[in-house]
C-alpha cells in the first residue's frame, strides 16, 4: 500500500510542475524524490499512456489543448481570442497573393473577416473554411478533394496530398495542436502531420496562429521546426518565455494588436 501511495504521489507532484512550469524533466524529478530516473521515465510513460502528459527527450509536456475534439467543438471555444488573432492575421494577406488556410478553428475565424472584395486566391482542404468564402466574390476559392476526416474536419489523404505537391502558397495559415520551441510544431494525427508538413513545405511564407493554451505543448507527431521561415501570430499577453524562446529559434513574433518582437 505505501508503495502504491508513493506513485500516486509521484504522480500528483509531476502533474503539479507540469501545471507550473508547462514541463518537467525525468532528471530534475528523480534527484528531488531521491529516485532513480528509470522510475520517473516509467511513472511519464504510465501518465502519458493514461493521456495526463505527453513525452518528450527527457521528460514530459502538458497534453494538447481540447485534444481529440471536433473542429465544430474546437470554434465555440475561446472564440474571442481567437478572433483577435483573425483580425491581426488578415492584414498580412495582400491583394493578388495565393493563400493556404489549413484546418483549424482560428483559421476558419480568419476566412469570415477576409474581406469579400478580396482580390486573393484562397486554397483550403477544410469544407467549413471554403462554405465561409463560398459568398465572397473577390476570392477565388480551391477545396482540395478526398475523402473527410471528420475529427480533423478536412481532407488530408493521399488524394489532397497529391493536390497539396501542386501548389506553391505565397502564404500559408498553418493549423497546430501543440506548439513549442525545442519540439516545433505538432499534431494528434498522423496523417493530418503528414499533409500540414507537405503544405508548409511547399509555401513561400508560413504563419501560425497561437493560442495561450497551446504554447508549451506537444502532440503525438511531429509537423516542422519552429525557424526562420515561421510567423508565429501570438496572443497580447502570450508569456514572455514563451516569446523569447521562440524569438531564439529565428521566428518573427507578432503580437495582437500589431506589435513585432
Amino acid at each position: 500500500m505505501s508503495g502504491e501511495l508513493l506513485l500516486r504521489e509521484r504522480k500528483t507532484l509531476i502533474q503539479e510542475r507540469l501545471k507550473a512550469n508547462g514541463r518537467v524533466l525525468a532528471a530534475e524529478i528523480a534527484a528531488e524524490l531521491h529516485v532513480s530516473e528509470d522510475t520517473i521515465r516509467r511513472d511519464l510513460r504510465e501518465m502519458a499512456a493514461a493521456g495526463l502528459c505527453e513525452r518528450v527527450y527527457g521528460g514530459a509536456l502538458p497534453v494538447v489543448p481540447a485534444a481529440h475534439r471536433t473542429l465544430v467543438e474546437r470554434v465555440a471555444m475561446a472564440p474571442e481570442r481567437k478572433a483577435a488573432l483573425a483580425r491581426a492575421a488578415v492584414g498580412l494577406i495582400k491583394p493578388g497573393m495565393t493563400v493556404f488556410l489549413d484546418a483549424g478553428s482560428t483559421n476558419l475565424a480568419i476566412a469570415q473577416l477576409i474581406e469579400p472584395e478580396q482580390r486573393v486566391t484562397v486554397v483550403t482542404n477544410t469544407p467549413l473554411i471554403a462554405a465561409a468564402l463560398m459568398e465572397k466574390p473577390g476570392v477565388d476559392l480551391i477545396l482540395l478533394g478526398g475523402p473527410l476526416n471528420r475529427a480533423v474536419g478536412a481532407a488530408i489523404s493521399a488524394r489532397a496530398q497529391r493536390d497539396a505537391e501542386l501548389l506553391r502558397p505565397d502564404l500559408c495559415f498553418l493549423g497546430t495542436c501543440g506548439a513549442d520551441a525545442q519540439l516545433g510544431l505538432t499534431a494528434i494525427y498522423f496523417e493530418d502531420a503528414e499533409f500540414k508538413r507537405l503544405i508548409a513545405q511547399q509555401s513561400r511564407r508560413l504563419v501560425v496562429a497561437i493560442t495561450n493554451d497551446k504554447l508549451g505543448t506537444a502532440a503525438a507527431h511531429g509537423i516542422v521546426d519552429i525557424d526562420g521561415k515561421a510567423t508565429l501570430l501570438l496572443e497580447a499577453d502570450a508569456p514572455a518565455e514563451h516569446r523569447a524562446a521562440f524569438a531564439a529559434t529565428g521566428a518573427d513574433i507578432l503580437l495582437t494588436g500589431g506589435t513585432e518582437q
